[in-house]
């Protein structure tokens, strides 16, 4: 296990490469984004299938997976910016002048501010199941108070209760997925550390982003393709399709009878979309 200190937080990292080897090879690097409350383990299956093209760089982000927060963690906020600054130098301390991006859900919200922030550091993006939204003070402020019982209340034994992780995955799926897979998401939510889950819930699903996140994808002027799983409950694919007619830098696809989680429900029709759109990794 690898772990770089960024901004007094020690994150997890890893490279998933063709041969197994722990360090790049000097391929392209496609650097992968995790969404709220999971972890770069969700990423691995799509990693070593693009292995052959790319050295695949995956990392827990601050407060998540096994990147977790220290006893006395140092003063920030759990806004977006401050994890595409995380991200910003997490690729300078591991000399990564310019990447690939694949990043999912928050994760690619936090992706999107990235490309605006550091345009020159990426070739080309992903986005998947990302979008925009309209605010509604009623139904965010619900939102936030039902998300911040279900983050305080998190018992371990939670894990061991047979078939929990069925109904834990049930809402983000059109597709079931292995026991293994749904059971690494479960322990994955319960490991993710409080302050970090409902810091990043509540600015990620904000006025604010409501109202920027718009103004974001409208300034993109990095190549992006922005996937949606046809029957996504967390962002359906409307919201998807609004985002990227914001931009002619974006593409927009449809995986069909997925859900939130295409790249594990449908992996050969989410790879194919994806190096039809990176043809120079082909």
């Amino acid at each position: 296990m690898s772990f770089i200190s960024i901004r007094s937080v020690e994150h997890y990292y890893e490279w998933i490469t063709a041969d197994n080897n722990a360090q790049p090879t000097g391929k392209p690097v496609m650097v992968f984004l995790h969404g709220w409350a999971g972890s770069a383990r969700y990423w691995e299956s799509t990693a070593r299938a693009i292995a052959d093209d790319f050295d695949c760089l995956l990392y827990d982000m601050r407060g998540f997976g096994r990147s977790p927060l220290p006893p006395s963690p140092p003063k920030s906020s759990y806004d977006l910016e401050t994890y595409a600054r995380d991200l910003a130098e997490l690729l300078e301390a591991l000399n990564l002048p310019r990447v690939f991006l694949n990043a999912h859900s928050t994760g690619a919200s936090i992706a999107t501010l990235f490309l605006n922030l550091y345009p020159e550091k990426v070739e080309k993006a992903i986005l998947t199941c990302s979008g925009i939204f309209a605010y509604d003070e009623k139904s965010f402020t619900t939102f936030h108070k039902f998300g911040g019982y279900v983050v305080k209340f998190r018992p371990s034994w939670l894990a061991s209760i047979p078939f929990v992780d069925r109904l834990f995955m049930a809402r983000f799926l059109r597709r079931s997925l292995p026991t293994e897979v749904s059971l690494a998401f479960l322990k994955d939510f319960l490991m993710a550390d409080e302050e970090a889950a409902i810091g990043t819930m509540v600015t990620a699903v904000s006025k604010r982003a409501a109202e920027e996140m718009p103004q974001e994808f409208a300034r993109l002027s990095v190549p992006t393709l922005l996937v949606a799983g046809e029957f996504d409950q967390i962002i359906p694919a409307i919201m998807g399709e609004q985002a990227a007619s914001l931009s002619k830098k974006v593409e927009f696809v449809i995986i069909p009878n997925t859900a939130h989680f295409p790249m594990l429900e449908d992996a050969p029709t989410y790879l194919q979309r994806i190096r039809e759109f990176l043809p120079a990794a082909a």
